[in-house]
């Protein structure tokens, strides 16, 4: 096949090319002035039909051309253009072979798509997706599996005059029924967005059979695309895998961006989940996109997001640490919201309570010292006088603030205190006034 050929009827009107073919060669067509886009299959080769020759190979040949025939017709069966919902499918018009060489024909249609989805506002986003879960209801209705959901496979278009972008889904080359898909020598699918047991199927790995390929594939592979379309990324997933699928496979939860409305984290857990049958229905995913707001990305603040902050500092504060709450006072002897207490810088005491500490008695004088808390204690220390004899220090009640005063009620004897130390920095210069 090359520009100016004629094939089936179809004028070649460009080069052919591989480019993102997989194992086909495509280029576009014209017929009876009608655009098209057509696709030669490089395999199986069908034999040719004056070839009457019984050899195992032919005969293994001829089954699968005959595997290969009935699964394209079957799907153009049941997939018509003219069904509802069926203008975001593009679907073939036409699958011949000449010679030994399988072609499918559909109609062109624009193939610009928008590069950056997450860069839509949550309504168009919502719009987008629900459009492409239509598209994949419509198919998992008559139980037909897409088998290469992917972003090259779904076009986001904006039509003239339009308000919304919507996805057209295209190419179901690898399309099957529910629990009867090729054999994994013909999947072409792409690995990146394959599901656990669609991998697991391919590598020929434990016993996974055909019958379990279901249109849970899909879910898989959509659930992956709704988390590229709403972040710009997929989820995140141990550099040891090569997919998503493997490393869910291996016992692995895949990483989801956690700015994601809670609602749409739980839809996505569940869609990319290893089990096939807990994967939701599209009925499911549809009705969670009634909302908006479950697009919207929240740019959660620390401490709220779903993640564990265990080990992770609070804002401004090292490891372990707390930082005092507003409001708390940071002078000597006050206590901060954890129960701890924050030193001051140099120089006097806090005058405020050492007043208070004036109506204690004869024991302190003016250059009493305030109350210090608990938590600051190092081991009971007498208090001194003037005279230097050593009376017992007041009592320290805990306060209902940290500057609530000290101050034991007048004319009881305060009971010894044996967490409060009392500041001894000023002894030598009071006495020095009494003497004088």
């Amino acid at each position: 096949m090359k520009k100016g050929d004629v094939v089936g009827g179809y004028r070649i009107t460009s080069e052919p090319t591989n480019a993102n073919g997989g194992k086909c060669v495509w280029a576009f067509a014209e017929k009876d002035g009608g655009q098209y886009f057509i696709k030669r299959f490089l395999e199986p080769k069908r034999p040719r039909d004056d070839d009457t020759r019984d050899t195992p190979s032919l005969r293994i040949r001829r089954q699968l051309a005959r595997e290969f025939e009935d699964r394209h017709r079957t799907i153009m069966k049941r997939l018509r253009p003219d069904a509802r919902g069926g203008g975001n499918l593009v679907l073939a018009t036409d699958f011949f072979h000449e010679g030994s060489t399988y072609y499918k024909v559909t109609e062109r249609i624009d193939t610009s798509s928008l590069e950056k989805p997450q860069s839509l506002e949550p309504r168009q986003k919502m719009v987008l997706l629900k459009t492409l879960g239509m598209s994949l209801k419509q198919l998992h209705d008559i139980d037909i599996v897409h088998g290469d959901l992917k972003p090259l496979n779904v076009l986001v278009q904006k039509r003239d005059g339009a308000a919304f972008h919507t996805a057209k889904l295209i190419d179901f080359d690898d399309a099957y029924v529910a629990g009867d898909p090729p054999g994994p020598e013909e999947i072409a699918g792409d690995s990146l967005y394959g599901a656990p047991e669609w991998r697991r199927y391919l590598q020929g790995d434990g016993p996974t059979g055909r019958e379990r390929l279901t249109c849970a594939v899909d879910v898989f592979a959509l659930g992956l695309m709704t988390h590229l379309y709403l972040t710009g990324e997929l989820p995140h997933h141990d550099s040891r895998y090569g997919s998503p699928a493997d490393a869910v496979n291996a016992g692995e939860q895949l990483e989801l961006d956690t700015r994601l409305s809670d609602t749409m984290l739980g839809l996505l857990r569940s869609m990319t989940g290893q089990a096939p049958a807990n994967r939701p229905r599209m009925a499911t995913f549809l009705k969670t996109l009634s909302d908006p707001t479950v697009c919207a990305l929240q740019h959660r603040r620390p401490g709220t997001t779903r993640t564990s902050t265990a080990s992770r500092p609070k804002s401004g504060g090292a490891p372990g640490s707390r930082t005092p709450s507003s409001g708390t006072t940071k002078s000597a002897g006050a206590a901060t919201s954890s129960g701890t207490t924050t030193p001051s810088g140099s120089g006097p005491r806090s005058s405020r309570i050492r007043s208070t500490m004036r109506s204690a008695g004869p024991a302190v004088e003016s250059g009493g010292a305030p109350r210090v808390p608990r938590a600051a204690a190092e081991a009971p220390r007498p208090s001194a006088a003037a005279d230097g004899k050593t009376s017992p220090p007041p009592a320290a009640p805990d306060p209902p603030s940290p500057a609530a005063p000290a101050t034991p009620p007048s004319g009881e004897t305060a009971p010894r205190a044996s967490r409060v130390r009392i500041n001894l920095g000023d002894r030598k210069r009071d006495r020095g006034r009494g003497s004088s």
